[in-house]
């Protein structure tokens, strides 16, 4: 039992380094933009009420985002066509940042573009309370651009 146990010891500390290197994909140059796929996955039969908040709370912020600078771009999308359960999402928000570092950071900005947008301090929070209450899943994907040079 000890030289099991000294073994599994010796794998992971062999394995944890390469483990915890694996981040997010190398997307080039530091100055060079970055890009963050976000799936969102809603309660079946609230997606309308999700889209609504999202669209009245939240897309606002991210175009505030965009023309202060810190993000190039933002596109909203939906799938044509269903998938299977376990694999399906129902929103696709894709932000092009300026940079790696302006995409994991935390925006200094953030709170005083909140109370700029929504005064109504109480109300902005309970339908973003809404929006997050009929969410089944979320995960952020950053992506790398592989296609050759022509």
């Amino acid at each position: 039992m000890r030289r099991l146990f000294l073994a599994l010891v010796l794998v992971m500390a062999f394995l944890a380094p390469q483990l915890l290197a694996q981040g997010a994909p190398p997307q080039g140059a530091a100055d060079q933009p970055y890009t963050v796929e976000y799936y969102y996955k809603v309660q079946w039969g609230h997606q309308q009420e999700f889209l609504d908040l999202f669209l009245k709370n939240h897309y606002p912020l991210l175009k505030k985002m965009v023309s202060s600078g810190r993000m190039l771009s933002v596109r909203i999308e939906s799938p044509a066509y269903h998938t299977t359960e376990d694999g399906r999402w129902d929103y696709r928000v894709t932000i092009r940042y300026r940079n790696s570092t302006v995409a994991t950071t935390a925006n200094p900005d953030e709170q005083k573009f909140i109370q700029q947008l929504w005064p109504d301090q109480a109300t902005y929070k309970r339908e973003e309370q809404r929006r997050f209450e009929i969410l089944v899943a979320h995960w952020d994907l950053p992506v790398t651009d592989i296609t050759p040079e022509q």
